[in-house]
């Protein structure tokens, strides 16, 4: 199976000077259980990486966290050398302990060493996206970032980053941000029933800067994740093919980066981004919003 991105639900989107798929790909499943160690299947978790390359997908999001370092072993195994056109996305300001937990790590020197094994575990001398990771394992929490932002924009002065983000980010802290330098995209958790970022998408939309949602399921309740299922029994589809579908048709800035360590999921994804919603289906999805 071959495509073109163009031909990819959603069409592109521009962050900053690179054209990626609003359809991209969220490589932290193919480490193992609890993001920890190696995958069970190592082939394949290469072969589903190779299978973004033929759908045409140039957008990647990954961490050296991820095992730690497994994915990223993997993705340079997998794709390295990188086609110009993809883009491959990662995050600093946290670490792994020993009980598999995310403690943050945002001094200065943490954060230029979580870069350069960045720059390491993927195989590349200047990394396209770095996104600086606020808050905890819990959602975001307010606080300065200043700091912590500006050593990657020091490292970006440096050549080593090409753009910056920051994710799990309260929109003061965006803000703040992009008062010290420009930003192409913030991650954050936003789904159906989880759209505290309304406000945050639209004004970003605004001004051409990218919201890349993570847990695009998460958070749902049983009522909810009936309702969803519903439309998708209607549309002969998934519930979380629905759920991409919706996300793509929310907002143009909205990229998905839905996760699998399937090759037929991953085909089953990218289909159900684009799938078609009629006034009755999104009346329901709404819903789920109202009630969440």
């Amino acid at each position: 199976m071959s495509t073109t991105s163009s031909s990819l639900p959603g069409g592109t989107w521009k962050l900053g000077d690179r054209t990626v798929t609003r359809v991209g790909y969220g490589a932290m499943q193919i480490a193992g259980p609890g993001v920890w160690g190696p995958p069970a299947d190592r082939d394949g978790a290469l072969a589903v990486l190779r299978e973004t390359r033929e759908l045409g997908i140039t957008h990647i999001d990954t961490a050296d966290v991820y095992g730690p370092r497994v994915v990223n072993d993997l993705i340079r195994e997998a794709l390295h050398p990188y086609p110009e056109s993809l883009l491959v996305a990662t995050k600093v300001g946290a670490v792994r302990d020993e009980q598999g937990g995310w403690p943050p790590a945002r001094e200065p020197g943490q954060l230029r060493r979580q870069v350069e094994d960045n720059l390491a575990g993927l195989g590349v001398d200047r990394l396209d996206l770095v996104y600086l990771r606020l808050g905890d394992a819990t959602g975001p929490r307010p606080g300065p970032v200043t700091e912590a932002f500006g050593t990657l924009v020091e490292l970006q002065r440096q050549g080593v980053i090409r753009h910056l983000g920051v994710s799990n980010a309260t929109a003061e802290q965006v803000a703040e941000a992009q008062s010290i330098a420009p930003i192409v995209a913030v991650q954050n958790m936003y789904n159906l029933a989880i759209r505290t970022d309304d406000e945050l998408i639209d004004r970003l939309a605004a001004e051409n800067i990218a919201y890349v949602p993570f847990f695009p399921l998460g958070g749902f309740t049983p009522l909810q994740s009936e309702a969803l299922s519903t439309v998708a029994l209607r549309l002969d589809a998934t519930p979380f093919g629905v759920a991409l579908a919706w996300l793509l048709r929310r907002s143009p800035n909205i990229l998905v980066i839905p996760g699998t360590k399937s090759v037929e999921h991953l085909r089953e994804n990218v289909a159900g981004a684009g799938l078609s919603l009629g006034e009755e289906d999104l009346a329901e999805l709404e819903e789920i919003g109202r009630r969440g």
